[in-house]
C-alpha cells in the first residue's frame, strides 16, 4: 500500500521553487522536472564532480546522460548561484544500527570471545591507519623536498648567472615555466580525473563526520589524486601547504582499511566484514582524520581534539583511546621513516611535516603586561581572517558561475602559478633588504644573493624563494634585525592576496601553512614596531614570539578552530609555556571574526549547499514543531507488500526516498496505518536482488536464508533499482518485510519542538525520524534536510529553499 505523497524530495521540489528562485535559476528548470535539473549543471558546480558511468546517483535516480553535442548546446557560460538553496543530492549516513531480526540473531550467536576479537580488530585497524597515514606523509614530504630542491637550485643558478651578465627575464621565465608545469600536472589530474580531491578536503571530511554522505570523498582514486596533486601544488610554488590534505588522506585510508576490501580495485580480502556499515566506518574515519593531523603537525593530542571538535557525534572513552592510538602510531611512523631517510636511524626528532623548530627558554618568556598585546594581535588576526574569508567567498562564487569547465580551471591554476612566480621575482628584484650570511639561521635555506654585496643575501628571498614551512621557521627563529619593516609589510600584503586567490583553485592544497606564514610575517612586523612606541624598548627584543602569536591569530581568524588549534600549536612549538597566550589569541580571533563572517571551511560548506547540522538548533526556533518541519505525506509500505508496488515506488525518479515506514493497515480504513517499523531503500534493493518473496519461500525453490553478510557485501555501493530485473509474474508476488525492517525506529510526537527534534536527530546521528500522532499513526518523516533548512539569518529565523542543484 502506498500513500500518495510528495515525501521528502517531492515536497522539496514544490516548496523550494518559489517564483523568485525559479526566475534566478531558469537554467536549472527544476519546476518542470526535478531530475532534469542535473542535465543543465556542468561538472564543477559541486564537490561531487561528475558521476561515474553506469553508477546511479546517491538518491537512486539514474544519472542524466547527454552527448557532447548536447553539452556544447546546453552548457551555459554562467551558472547562477543562490546561497539560499539547500541541495537535495546529499544524503545522510545511517549512523543508527538497524536492529532487525537478522541483527539480533547475529548478536545472540556471538559469544563473549567474539566481541573481544572485534575489539582487538578495532585496535589493529587503528594501528594500520596510523602506519599507512604516516607513510603517506613521509612520501609527500620527501617527494616535495626533492622536487622543490631541484627547482630552486635550477632557478638559483640561473639568477646568479644572469645577475652578472644581464638577462634576468630569462630567470623569471624559467621560474614561471617550472611553477606552471608542476601546477598544470596537479590541476589536470584533479579537474579531469577526480574533482573531489580539490582543496584541502577538510570541509568534506567535516561534512562526513557530521553525517553527510559526500559522493566519492573516501575513494582510493581520490586518495591517489590527492597525494599527487598536493605534491605538484607545493612543488609548483603556490601559496599552499601540504598539511591540510593530510587530514583528507588519513580519512580515506581509514575508510578503506576498515572495510577489508577495495571496491575501486574490486578486491575483497574477506576481513573486517563486521565493520561494513556506516556506524563503524564513520568512527574509523574520525581516527583517520586525527592521524592526518598528527602526521601533519606532530600533534597526536591535537588530532584527537580535531576529530572531537569537528563533528564526531558519538564519543566515548574507548573511541578516544583508539583515535589517540592511531595518532601516536602515525607520528611515530613518520618520525621513524624520516630518521632512516636522513641517515639518523632511531633519532625521532621530526615530529610532523611542519616543524616550527624549538623555542629556547629565553625566547619563550613573556610578561603579564604582554597579554593585552597578544589579545590585540588576536583581534587583528580576526579582522584579517574575516577579510580573507569575505574575499575568498566572492571569488568562489565567481568560480562557480564562470570557471566551471575543467580546461578553464587548469588554465586558472597555471595563471596563478605564473603570477605567483612573477610577483615573487619582482619582490626579490626590487628589494634592497640585504643581510649578512652569518645571520641566516638555517643552512638548508636556498639563499639568494641577488644584487646584494658579496657575503650578503636577500632577506626577501628567504621569505619568497623557499618552501612555506621553511619561511615560517625563519620568521619564528631568525634573530632581531634579520628583516626590515618594509620587507615584512610588502610580503604580508602580497602573500595575503596570493593565498586568498589560490585557495579554491582546482588543485589539492591546504590553507594552514599560508595562514601561518601571513600571520608570522605581520606578527614579526608587530614585534619589530613595539620598541619604537614603547617606553622601555629593551623589553621587546625578541620579535619571534610575536611572529608565533601572529601566526596563531591569522590561522584562528581564517579557520575559527579554538580547542584543537591551541593544542596543535602548543605541540608543534614543543613548549607549553605559550599555551595561555595562544588560547587567548585564538579565542579573540574567533570572536572578532565571527562578528563579520563564518570560518573559511563553513563558508565553503554553505557555498556547496550541504545540509550541515551544527551542534544546536537555531536559537529562536522553539516556536516550530515537528508537524511544521516534517515532510508529508509519506510513502509507506505494508508489512507484507506486493513486489510490483515496491518496484514502482523505488523506480519513481521524481521521489527518491531512502527510508519507508512500515505500517499495519486496519481493514477497510482510509486513515494512515499504525507504525510497526522502518525499512531502507538499500535493504529493499538487496531483497529484490535475492528474490526474497513469500511465494518462493513456500515453494520448492526455497533458497538459503538471507543473512546480514548479504547486506554487508552490497555495502556501500548498492546497485540501482534499474539494474534489477523483476518479471511480470514476480511483480504479482508478495514480500514479507517483518524480518528485515527495523521494528523500533525512533519516533516523536507531532507537537515536539524543533530544538528537541534537532537534539535527538543530531546526537544519535539519525537519518530518518518518524513523526506520529497519539494513535501511533505515521503523519510525517523528518530528515536531515528538513532540519538544515532553518538557520538564523540577519532578519531572524530563515528557511532555505530546496532544489536539485
Amino acid at each position: 500500500m502506498t500513500v500518495s505523497h510528495g515525501g521528502q524530495t517531492g515536497r522539496c521540489a514544490s516548496t523550494a521553487l518559489s517564483a523568485d528562485v525559479v526566475r534566478r535559476l531558469d537554467v536549472l528548470k527544476v519546476q518542470s522536472s526535478p531530475v532534469s535539473a542535473m542535465a543543465n549543471i556542468t561538472k564543477k558546480v559541486s564537490w561531487s564532480g561528475r558521476g561515474e558511468e553506469g553508477t546511479p546517483l546517491l538518491n537512486g535516480s539514474e544519472e542524466v546522460k547527454y552527448t557532447r553535442q548536447d553539452a556544447v548546446r546546453s552548457k551555459p557560460k554562467e551558472i547562477p548561484h543562490n546561497e539560499k538553496l539547500l541541495s537535495l543530492k546529499y544524503e545522510s549516513l545511517d549512523y543508527d544500527n538497524i536492529e532487525n531480526h537478522l541483527f539480533l540473531e547475529e548478536e545472540r550467536r556471538m559469544g563473549h570471545m567474539s566481541f573481544r576479537c572485534l575489539e582487538i580488530s578495532r585496535w589493529v585497524i587503528c594501528g594500520l591507519i596510523g602506519v599507512l597515514t604516516g607513510l603517506i606523509a613521509c612520501f609527500i614530504d620527501i617527494v616535495v623536498e626533492k622536487l622543490a630542491g631541484v627547482k630552486y637550485v635550477v632557478v638559483k643558478k640561473s639568477i646568479d648567472k644572469n645577475t652578472e651578465i644581464g638577462g634576468m627575464c630569462i630567470s623569471l621565465i624559467l621560474w614561471a615555466a617550472l611553477n606552471s608545469a608542476f601546477v598544470m600536472v596537479g590541476a589536470i589530474i584533479v579537474a579531469f580525473f577526480e574533482p573531489i580531491a580539490a582543496g584541502s578536503g577538510i570541509p568534506q571530511i567535516k561534512c562526513y563526520l557530521n553525517g553527510v554522505k559526500v559522493p566519492r570523498v573516501v575513494r582510493l582514486k581520490t586518495l591517489m589524486v590527492k597525494v599527487c596533486g598536493v605534491i605538484c601544488s607545493v612543488a609548483g610554488g603556490l601559496a599552499v601547504g601540504k598539511e591540510g590534505p593530510m587530514i583528507h588522506s588519513g580519512a580515506v585510508v581509514a575508510a578503506g582499511v576498515s572495510q577489508g576490501r577495495s571496491t575501486s580495485l574490486k578486491k575483497d580480502f574477506k576481513i573486517f566484514e563486521y565493520f561494513r556499515r556506516d556506524t563503524e566506518k564513520r568512527d574509523f574515519v574520525s581516527a583517520g582524520a586525527a592521524a592526518g593531523v598528527s602526521a601533519a603537525f606532530g600533534a597526536p593530542v591535537g588530532g584527537v581534539l580535531f576529530s572531537l571538535e569537528e563533528g564526531a557525534s558519538f564519543w566515548n572513552q574507548l573511541l578516544t583511546w583508539r583515535i589517540f592510538f592511531a595518532s601516536m602510531i602515525s607520528t611515530f611512523t613518520l618520525n621513524f621513516v624520516l630518521s632512516i631517510y636522513h641517515k639518523k636511524t632511531g633519532e625521532l626528532s621530526s615530529p610532523g611535516l611542519i616543524n616550527f623548530g624549538s623555542f629556547d627558554l629565553k625566547s619563550v618568556k613573556y610578561n603579564i603586561y604582554e597579554i593585552p598585546l597578544f589579545i590585540v594581535m588576536g583581534a587583528i588576526g580576526g579582522l584579517l581572517g574575516a577579510l580573507f574569508n569575505v574575499l575568498n567567498y566572492w571569488l568562489t562564487i565567481f568560480r562557480i558561475r564562470y570557471v566551471h569547465r575543467p580546461c578553464l580551471q587548469v588554465m586558472e591554476a597555471m595563471l596563478v602559478a605564473a603570477v605567483t612566480a612573477t610577483v615573487s621575482f619582482a619582490m626579490i628584484y626590487f628589494s634592497n633588504d640585504c643581510q649578512p650570511l652569518e645571520t641566516q639561521k638555517s643552512s638548508e635555506d636556498y639563499s639568494l644573493q641577488g644584487f646584494c654585496a658579496d657575503g650578503e643575501y636577500s632577506a626577501m628571498a628567504t621569505a619568497f624563494f623557499n618552501t612555506p614551512e621553511r619561511s615560517v621557521r625563519s620568521l619564528f627563529h631568525s634573530p632581531a634585525g634579520t628583516y626590515k619593516l618594509e620587507t615584512l609589510g610588502c610580503f604580508t600584503l602580497v602573500y595575503f592576496f596570493l593565498a586568498c586567490w589560490t585557495y579554491g583553485l582546482t588543485v589539492s592544497a591546504g590553507v594552514f601553512i599560508p595562514s601561518l606564514l601571513i600571520g608570522a610575517a605581520w606578527g614579526r612586523l608587530f614585534g619589530i614596531m613595539l620598541p619604537y612606541i614603547a617606553l622601555n624598548p629593551s623589553v621587546f627584543t625578541d620579535p619571534g614570539k610575536y611572529a608565533l602569536m601572529g601566526a596563531a591569530a591569522q590561522l584562528g581568524g581564517i579557520v575559527r578552530m579554538t580547542l584543537s588549534l591551541t593544542v596543535i600549536l602548543v605541540e608543534a612549538t614543543g613548549n607549553v609555556t605559550y599555551g595561555l597566550p595562544i588560547m587567548l589569541v585564538l579565542m579573540t580571533a574567533k570572536i572578532v571574526g565571527d562578528y563579520f563572517i563564518e570560518g573559511l571551511y563553513d563558508v565553503h560548506i554553505k557555498l556547496q549547499s550541504v545540509p550541515f547540522l551544527h551542534w544546536d538548533a537555531p536559537a529562536t526556533s522553539h516556536s516550530l514543531t515537528a508537524r511544521e518541519v516534517m515532510s508529508s505525506p509519506v510513502t509507506c509500505f505494508n508489512r507484507v507488500e506486493k513486489v510490483g508496488t515496491i518496484v514502482d515506488v523505488l523506480s519513481n525518479t521524481s521521489t527518491n526516498h531512502n527510508g519507508f515506514p512500515v505500517i499495519i493497515q486496519t481493514a477497510a480504513s482510509e486513515e494512515p496505518g499504525k507504525l510497526c517499523g522502518l525499512i531502507l531503500r538499500s535493504q529493499l534493493i538487496v531483497l529484490l536482488k535475492h528474490k526474497v518473496f513469500v511465494e518462493r519461500a513456500r515453494s520448492r525453490l526455497r533458497q538459503r536464508k538471507l543473512q546480514l553478510k548479504d547486506f554487508r557485501d552490497a555495502y556501500p555501493r548498492f546497485p540501482p533499482i534499474q539494474s534489477i530485473h523483476v518479471s511480470q509474474d514476480e511483480r504479482e508476488c508478495m514480500m514479507d518485510l517483518t524480518e528485515f525492517m527495523n521494528p523500533t525506529p525512533y519516533t516523536v510526537p507531532q507537537d515536539t519542538s524543533l530544538p528537541r527534534v534537532f537534539k535527538l536527530f543530531r546526537a544519535l546521528g539519525l537519518r530518518h525520524l518518524v513523526v506520529v500522532d497519539d494513535d501511533n499513526r505515521v503523519i510525517g518523516l523528518v530528515t536531515r534536510k528538513d532540519l538544515a533548512r532553518y538557520h538564523l539569518g540577519k532578519h531572524g529565523l530563515e528557511e532555505l529553499h530546496l532544489a536539485h542543484t
